[in-house]
C-alpha cells in the first residue's frame, strides 16, 4: 500500500519484521475481544482482511472459524458504523460461494453454496456486514500468489520443490488464480471509487490456469528438469486417498474458474480498467502480475510456523493524504 502513497501502521500480538516507515501497535488475538474505539478514531475506510484458514484449525472446527471470521468482523464492522467510518472493505473468499471445484463458471449471480466450515464462516461475516449498516464492499478472491504463499499455493511450491517428476500431466483442469498486486489494485481502485461500494465481486487474474502449467512455471524457476508424467487420474486418485490427503483431489483436479466482469465492467465505466489503473495493471502485462513473473518471489518464499497472517487496514485521512493503518494477526 506503501508505493500507492499510503503509510502504514501494523497493530500484531507478537513483534513482526515491517519496513522502517510502518508504525507498530499492539492488539490482542482476535479470539479475545478488541477495543477498536482509539483504533478507529479519525478512520474513513476499513480494509478488514483478518481471517482464520481452515487448513489450520483442527478438524474444521466451526466454533473457532466463527469466533475469528464472524464474531470479530462482526464487532468490528459494529465499531466501524459507531465511529462513523465511510467505507469498510471486506476480503472474503471465493470458499463463501462455492466448493473447492464447479464445473460451470461462477458469478456473483449464482447463490452462494459454501461447502466447509471455513466459507460457512466467511459467508456469515459477510453477513454480519451488511447488517451492521456502514457502507461496504466485499471481495471474494479466488487463491491468491505472491510472496510467503499460503494455503493451496504453498502446497503446489512445495510440490514443485521435489526433485522428482510429478505425475500430473493429466491435471487439465482450468483453476483461476489472483496475483497479490492485482488484489492490492483492487483494493485501492475500490477506496478511490464510491462507485464500488454495496457491493460483492468476485476477483480473479484474466485468465485461469490449470495446475498442471503452474507446476511446470514453478519447477523451471526452480530448475527441476523432471519431465512431468501422464498418469491416469483415477490412479492419482487412489495415490492420494492411501496417503492419506484426499483432501487435495478436488482441490486441484477440478474446475474452478470465476467470471470476474463485474468488477472489470465498473473499471470500464470509470474510465480506468479492471485495477485502477490501464493497461499497467493487466495482469498479462505488468511485471509480477502474471505468474511467470510471480514465481519468482514464490521461490523466496520460505514456510512458516505461523498459523496465518491476517489483518485489518484502516484508512485514515488526515490533511488530505490517505493513511493506513495495517492490523496483523500471526
Amino acid at each position: 500500500m506503501q508505493r500507492h502513497g499510503y503509510t502504514v501502521r501494523a497493530a500484531t500480538r507478537r513483534p513482526l519484521s515491517f519496513p522502517a516507515a510502518v508504525e507498530i501497535a499492539a492488539i490482542p488475538d482476535l479470539n479475545n475481544t478488541v477495543d477498536w474505539q482509539p483504533i478507529l478514531l479519525d478512520v474513513d475506510a476499513i480494509v478488514h482482511l483478518a481471517g482464520l484458514a481452515h487448513g489450520y484449525v483442527a478438524n474444521d472446527d466451526y466454533s473457532e472459524l466463527d469466533q475469528v471470521n464472524r464474531i470479530a468482523t462482526e464487532q468490528l464492522a459494529s465499531a466501524a458504523k459507531e465511529a462513523g467510518v465511510g467505507r469498510l472493505i471486506f476480503i472474503s473468499s471465493v470458499r463463501a460461494q462455492i466448493g473447492a471445484s464447479s464445473p460451470r463458471v461462477i458469478s456473483e449471480q449464482d447463490e452462494p453454496h459454501p461447502t466447509n466450515c471455513y466459507g460457512r464462516s466467511k459467508l456469515a461475516a459477510e453477513q454480519a456486514i451488511r447488517a451492521a449498516g456502514v457502507p461496504f464492499i466485499i471481495f471474494r478472491p479466488v487463491v491468491i500468489y505472491g510472496p510467503n504463499p499460503k494455503g493451496n499455493m504453498r502446497t503446489l511450491v512445495r510440490l514443485a520443490m521435489l526433485p522428482l517428476p510429478l505425475p500430473i500431466a493429466s491435471f487439465t483442469s482450468p483453476r483461476s488464480v489472483l496475483g497479490i498486486d492485482n488484489l492490492t489494485s483492487a483494493i485501492v481502485f475500490a477506496l478511490e471509487n464510491p462507485a464500488a461500494v454495496g457491493e460483492t465481486y468476485l476477483l480473479a487474474d484474466s485468465k485461469p490456469m490449470t495446475v498442471g502449467q503452474i507446476l511446470s512455471i514453478l519447477r523451471d524457476k526452480y530448475g527441476r528438469s523432471w519431465a512431468n508424467l501422464y498418469v491416469p487420474q483415477f490412479i492419482v486418485k487412489l495415490m492420494l486417498a492411501l496417503g492419506g490427503r484426499s483432501d487435495l483431489w478436488a482441490r486441484f483436479t477440478g474446475n474452478l474458474v470465476v467470471d470476474a466482469s463485474k468488477f472489470e465492467a465498473l473499471g470500464v465505466a470509470r474510465g480506468q480498467g479492471y485495477r485502477g489503473r490501464p493497461a499497467r495493471h493487466d495482469p498479462g502485462r505488468r511485471e509480477g502480475n502474471n505468474l511467470a513473473d510471480a514465481s519468482g518471489l514464490l521461490s523466496r518464499a520460505t514456510p512458516t510456523s505461523c498459523p496465518c497472517i491476517v489483518s485489518v487496514l484502516l484508512a485514515i485521512r488526515q490533511g488530505g493524504v490517505a493513511q493506513y493503518r495495517a492490523c496483523h494477526r500471526a
